[in-house]
């Protein structure tokens, strides 16, 4: 197998990582492979069992440089100074197909110095799900890590629950730097650190950025489409930590992540999440949050900090305003208009409200507007058709509003019944379910498999979700 590397990470100082191999495990089996990613990797070669050993951690590839990055974050508001890479190892970087650098990194590839008492592996269960979702969100066209690979150890995990099958997810992404990244060097007082992870970032994500305020507004531009994107399709993340925040504006870190079945503004799954967070409605303002946190950090290296404090500040207090206007583009084309007014948030809004008191489902409803099962969707049917006759007067004079309907409202999502479901089965060594929704999920926008398209029936339910640790 070929794996054309080129590491630019792993030529910073040594303070940003650790370096070290994956550890080995028993007896790796091949779960998935993703031939499009592998060919936009330009990787080359390599038969299924070529590609466990090497996905599994048994065998590290030429050209590679393993590593375990170091970085800080805020997890549900409360600062740890060091956190890391603690259960994942970054292989190294290839430049992609389309000139475009990419880390590949191993998670639940063991031990490594950031561990904090665990064990470092993952089992099968989130290491699918998060397979599965990344690459759903990638269909649906939103930023996101992808998946390359996922690998059975042959070796047992425990949790809490008992002894659960050990599995190894390869993770690609724009790259792995956080928010946290920066937190760790600016809360050490290392500023020529930070100094140099600013010139990197820019470099890499950023190139037109001239100076860590520059990098701010880029970041924070990112993350407000990403975050509308999210909401437009009743995406919870889950764990909206500053470790969790990617600056490429990548989705990153899908363990107790769900995508809403009956809508509700208020909507946690995460089991972790006990304040309600990162609840589905709070998504926008915890971005602005984590960025006012990039901002901080980012200030620790600025000469004329008075000037630059104000800068950032100015930075960060538009970010609402960027949010709201990705958000009124998203949802308005899910309306059918592609060229919204600021009046449209009422109109937008009315709907989410009636469609909160009826418990509607967020992707079906959506889904049937400008079709005679729209009204079906709602127990208050004469509240609804007067919310329609504002909204075809809305869109009378749109050139096609069915059409922007259809790209921005898609049929099926990975809802949380099915990948339950899904992970049962392959816990049990059937992957016929994983194949069949990775199918359906690759073309979410088409009806192909219309049994996946429906809501989970009250017995079937996902209350909660959880994190991979």
């Amino acid at each position: 197998m070929r794996i054309p590397f080129d590491n630019s990470y792993a030529t910073l100082p040594d303070g940003f990582f650790t370096r070290l191999d994956p550890t080995p495990v028993k007896e790796p089996k091949l779960l998935a492979w993703n031939d499009d990613l592998a060919a936009s990797l330009e990787i080359e070669g390599g038969d299924a069992k070529t590609r466990a050993q090497v996905f599994g951690g048994n065998q590290v590839p030429a050209g590679a440089a393993p590593l375990a990055q170091l970085y800080a974050g805020h997890q549900f508001g409360n600062f740890n100074p060091q956190l890391g890479d603690g259960r994942a190892i970054l292989l190294g970087e290839v430049v992609d197909s389309v000139g475009k650098r990419r880390d590949i990194q191993l998670k639940g590839s063991g031990p490594t110095p950031y561990s904090r008492m665990g064990d470092g592996r993952a089992w099968v269960g989130p290491v699918l799900r998060e397979y599965l979702i990344s690459e759903a969100m990638h269909a649906l066209g939103v930023p996101t890590t992808r998946a390359l690979a996922a690998v059975a150890t042959g070796e047992p995990i425990l949790r809490e629950s008992g002894p659960l099958p050990g599995a190894i997810v390869t993770r690609v992404a724009a790259s792995h730097l956080r928010v946290g990244t920066f937190q760790v060097f600016a809360h050490r007082g290392e500023t020529e650190a930070l100094k140099t992870l600013t010139d990197y970032a820019i470099a890499r994500h950023y190139p037109d950025a001239e100076g860590p305020l520059d990098l701010l507004r880029a970041v924070c531009a990112a993350q407000a489409e990403l975050v509308a994107q999210w909401m437009s399709f009743g995406f919870i993340h889950g764990v909206m930590n500053t470790d969790n925040c990617s600056i490429s504006g990548e989705t990153i870190d899908y363990g107790p992540c769900a995508f809403m079945d009956a809508f509700h503004q208020g909507r946690v799954f995460s089991s972790i999440d006990r304040q309600g967070r990162y609840a589905y409605g709070n998504q926008p303002q915890i971005v602005v949050w984590n960025m006012a946190q990039l901002a901080t950090s980012l200030l620790q290296q600025m000469d004329d900090k008075e000037t630059a404090v104000e800068d950032a500040t100015e930075i960060v207090h538009d970010l609402p305003e960027l949010v709201e206007a990705a958000w009124l583009r998203r949802f308005a084309a899910k309306l059918g208009i592609s060229n919204p007014r600021p009046e449209d948030v009422d109109l937008i809004n009315e709907l989410l409200s009636l469609m909160q008191t009826d418990g509607s489902d967020f992707t079906n409803t959506f889904r049937a507007l400008g079709t005679d099962q729209a009204r079906d969707h709602f127990t208050n049917g004469d509240a609804f058709d007067a919310w329609a006759e504002n909204w075809r007067s809305r869109i009378k004079d749109e050139p096609d509003p069915q059409a922007v309907m259809q790209a921005a409202n898609p049929a099926v999502i990975p809802r949380n019944h099915r990948i339950e479901q899904m992970i049962e089965a392959a816990v049990a060594g059937d992957m016929a379910p994983f194949e069949r929704l990775m199918t359906a999920l690759a073309t979410p926008f088409e009806e192909t498999d219309p049994e996946l398209q429906r809501p989970p029936t009250e017995d079937e339910i996902v209350p909660a979700t959880f994190c991979g640790t």
